[in-house]
């Protein structure tokens, strides 16, 4: 039997939109994720180094499968601008058959 596909949603940050549209880029182009989606810039607070950090940071949702997660993660690490970057996978429950399909499809 064939195991189907599980599609998860992984979440980054970067503080450039140049480095938001260059991360999108190579993981589509290299079949990583099947749709990358950056969203506008947030504010983020954290602590860096024992300092209170607020940033502007444009958020990454990106498309794959669980299946591909370490080969991304992977690479992801390799392009990200930050030492310590968010990469954050979440589970997709649910969702439309169609699109779901295209999602697998479109990912080495």
């Amino acid at each position: 039997m064939a195991k189907i596909p599980k599609p998860i949603l992984i979440l980054t940050t970067v503080g450039k939109k140049t480095d938001a549209a260059r991360i999108a880029k190579i993981l589509v182009t290299e079949k990583l994720a099947t749709c990358v989606t950056t969203l506008p810039a947030a504010e983020s607070r954290y602590v860096w180094k024992k300092k209170l950090c607020v940033e502007k940071e444009f958020v990454l949702l990106i498309k794959t499968l669980e299946s591909g997660y370490g080969r991304l993660e992977k690479r992801l690490k390799a392009i990200h601008p930050y030492e310590c970057p968010e990469i954050v996978a979440l589970p997709m429950i649910r969702g439309y058959a169609p699109y779901l399909t295209w999602l697998s499809d479109g990912v080495a």
